[in-house]
């Protein structure tokens, strides 16, 4: 059984961005390291099948069978080519303007290569362009493509106690909210159920005696 002291390890696809969540986790946490994983966008899926890492900041389209997926935001697909391509004339394109290309959804060495030689252009989400920044290449916004999805996602049967907490700590939550549920317990005294009052007797009202009945 996993416990928090082991730590917990998360995985993230390129173009991820986990500085100011990794700085929070360290000042909320200190003592559970938070080991840090790259995967590619083929294998998000299997490094969490494979216990390889406990949760993942995974890339849509994901196969959510038995998973978790929390969305967290949305980004702009761009057009990636070269630098004197005839795309970069303008300042976004539609996919209409690309039906003539060679386009491609990866982003790997040979087809980056390929973009800069002209053969392909590649459809990415913009972090991955931004991230390379190659002088060689530029990007463009696609006006009319479907906007790139990034998500939390961790195997349904994972019962690590720090998974809460790091959904915590991604969602902003506060350092008394993200508690764990054991952490409350242990810090809030239980309150004792109020003991029933006895019901009051009828008292005679003042002025007035009760007469007794003789016999």
């Amino acid at each position: 059984m996993t416990n928090a002291t082991d730590g917990l390890r998360i995985g993230y696809v390129p173009g991820v961005t986990l500085t100011k969540w990794r700085r929070v986790w360290a000042e909320r946490f200190p003592r559970q390291p938070l080991d840090v994983i790259e995967v590619t966008e083929e294998g998000q899926r299997k490094a969490l099948l494979d216990g390889a890492v406990d949760m993942c900041f995974a890339r849509q389209p994901i196969d959510i069978d038995d998973l978790h997926f929390i969305p967290l935001y949305d980004e702009v697909t761009v057009v990636w080519a070269a630098k004197d391509h005839p795309i970069t004339a303008f300042d976004e394109v539609s996919l209409d303007d690309l039906k003539d290309e060679d386009v491609r959804d990866s982003y790997d060495q040979t087809d980056i290569d390929a973009a800069v030689a002209e053969v392909a252009v590649l459809r990415v989400p913009l972090s991955i362009a931004r991230t390379h920044n190659r002088r060689d290449l530029v990007h463009r916004p696609i006006t009319d493509a479907p906007p790139s999805t990034v998500g939390l996602a961790w195997l349904r049967s994972n019962e690590h106690p720090l998974i809460q907490e790091f959904i915590g700590v991604v969602r902003g939550r506060s350092p008394q909210s993200s508690r764990t549920t054991s952490e409350r317990k242990a810090r809030t005294p239980e309150r004792s159920q109020p003991r029933p009052r006895a019901p009051r007797q009828a008292e005679p009202l003042p002025g007035r005696r009760r007469k007794s009945r003789r016999r």
